[in-house]
């Protein structure tokens, strides 16, 4: 085994030259945790902003927040984390939450309820892409002095009205729940932006990990934190780096240069499986693959065409081919596991019903763009997509990009179509119904970035209402039928095509343990690995 600091020379060359120029060594050192994965759709490491997906794994590592899950037992759902506990007021609107003590930031600056208090109020205050999460409770920058409060060892929350108790607990577990370091967030401050500019870069947190480095769209290496209130980390150092192809990230999962590979195809799966030393883990995750039309595009905003689009989506071939083992059919937006989530899949490829279906709607033969990030299995269901659709008379552009190239444009409403993936913030229903079917201001200048329907321009055609009533439900038997009616009108009239759900197969050395990934209700944890 090469020295430790040799190892970081190395793993810096490959990334400099890419995967052809690595040296070959023989494993990676026994307390160092080394992952390929793809990370370009990284575009900020502050919590109260960070709304990607491998930035959400990075956050889990690094931020401790009030409630929060346990990786070694995720059935049992949210538990205290920064909190030790809590207690709900007779009418329901206020939580109390109880801070740990003992607990310190990497700093050594200790975590109160002031940084519990000033972070939540942080989040609300920059309005950021994810803060409709914290917002859905009616607090406002306006407010948050009145009704986020911290007292002594306690921070107490009120909410406008009476939500499930469940459903607000579940809310602080979302990476905008990330509580930081007062002091050290606002050391950095610069025209009032709260740190912003600082911890898109930096880290500020008391989770199991401090943050070495982020080089977008080559590596994020992490450091364990030896002050973590669970005990310091096994995995000494985790460094998860950008490698784009399945096909390389086998090589170097059969080098043994890389411990685990998280976006291997089902051939690359199907080649290493059995092979000495490696193992395959499958794990269905909360990840839903969709596309959107946006409803501004004259065409793409008739009903008839949406459902059309519906029927030009090879679902089960996509499944049974290049997804095979990754992804299953899944047309509903809220992934399997959750409450309220149902198995209707009214779509199959129809080109006849489509052609139907756009004639019934007076368009000939038209074409439109869609985004799509460079990612192979994305890559191949955009193509598998223009092959259907061009038998209905669609020709469909691709723009290709980084994720966060993509995202862009897509959160300023500037694609016709978008082609991605989007995974639920937390395990609630809420999570999805709120983003897919909740629009209370298609305006441009609402600016709801957070919000699909509104990355759409699409009014929701009555949902928003519905989801306002299902999240206030207190009956968890009638919330789930509310959910299940919403969904099953959605498929009628939303312009979403959802597709599959994710399963995700992981290649790992076999010596790594304890290694999970999240599954349907959130990120990746690297503190309970071992070798």
């Amino acid at each position: 085994m090469r020295p430790f600091s040799n190892l970081l020379a190395s793993v810096a060359l490959g990334l400099a030259v890419g995967v052809t120029g690595l040296p070959a060594f023989a494993e990676t050192p026994a307390n160092m945790l080394v992952i390929a994965n793809r990370i370009d759709d990284i575009t900020t490491l502050d919590p109260a902003e960070s709304f990607e997906f491998a930035g959400g794994d990075v956050s889990r590592n690094i931020y401790g927040k009030l409630v929060n899950f346990d990786p070694m037992n995720l059935d049992a759902g949210y538990g205290p984390d920064l909190a030790a506990s809590w207690t709900v007021s007779e009418d329901g609107k206020t939580i109390t939450f109880t801070m740990r003590d003992g607990v310190k930031f990497q700093s050594g600056n200790p975590v109160t309820a002031k940084d519990a208090e000033f972070s939540l109020r942080r989040a609300i205050i920059l309005n950021k892409t994810p803060s409709f999460i914290l917002t859905q409770f009616g607090f406002t920058p306006e407010n948050v002095d009145k009704t986020i409060v911290a007292k002594g060892n306690t921070l107490s929350i009120t909410t406008d009205k009476k939500f499930a108790t469940s459903f607000v607990l579940n809310s602080l577990t979302a990476t905008i729940g990330g509580i930081v370091d007062m002091k050290e967030v606002m050391a950095h401050e610069v025209d009032g932006d709260m740190g912003n500019a600082w911890l898109k870069t930096h880290t500020a947190g008391s989770g199991a990990y401090t943050l070495v480095s982020w080089k977008p769209n080559e590596s994020v290496t992490l450091q364990a934190n030896p002050n973590f209130y669970l005990g310091a980390p096994a995995m000494k150092r985790v460094i998860v780096r950008h490698v784009q192809e399945s096909a390389s990230q086998r090589l170097l999962l059969e080098k043994g240069d890389i411990d685990v590979a998280r976006n291997l195809n089902p051939e690359d799966v199907k080649g290493i499986t059995g092979e000495k030393g490696i193992a395959i883990d499958s794990e269905l995750r909360g990840r839903i693959m969709y596309i959107s039309l946006n409803q501004k595009h004259p065409i793409l905003s008739k009903p008839e065409v949406r459902t059309a689009i519906k029927y030009l989506i090879d679902y089960k071939g996509m499944q049974d081919s290049f997804l095979n083992g990754q992804y299953t059919i899944h047309q509903n937006f809220l992934p399997a596991t959750f409450l309220g989530a149902i198995d209707d899949a009214p779509y199959s490829l129809n080109v006849a019903k489509a052609k139907e279906l756009l004639a019934k709607a007076g368009v000939g033969n038209f074409e439109i763009t869609a985004g799509v990030r460079e990612a192979q299995e994305r890559l191949e269901i955009a193509q598998s997509l223009q092959n259907t659709f061009a038998q209905a008379g669609i020709k469909l552009n691709l723009t290709v990009g980084t994720g966060k190239q993509i995202l862009s444009k897509y959160r300023a409403r500037e694609l016709d179509m978008y082609i991605g993936a989007w995974g639920p913030d937390y395990p609630d229903p809420q999570t999805n119904a709120g983003t897919f079917a909740y629009n209370p201001d298609n305006s441009d200048a609402a600016k709801a970035t957070g919000l699909l329907a509104w990355r759409n321009s699409w009014d929701t055609g009555g949902l928003t209402q519905q989801v306002e009533a299902a999240v206030v439900e207190g009956d968890r038997a009638k919330r789930a039928k509310m959910y299940e009616d919403m969904q099953r009108e959605f498929l009628k009239i939303s312009p979403f095509g959802i597709m599959f759900q994710k399963i995700e197969q992981t290649g790992r050395r076999d010596n790594v343990k304890n290694l999970n990934l999240g599954g349907a209700i959130t990120a990746v944890s690297y503190w309970p690995v071992t070798k």
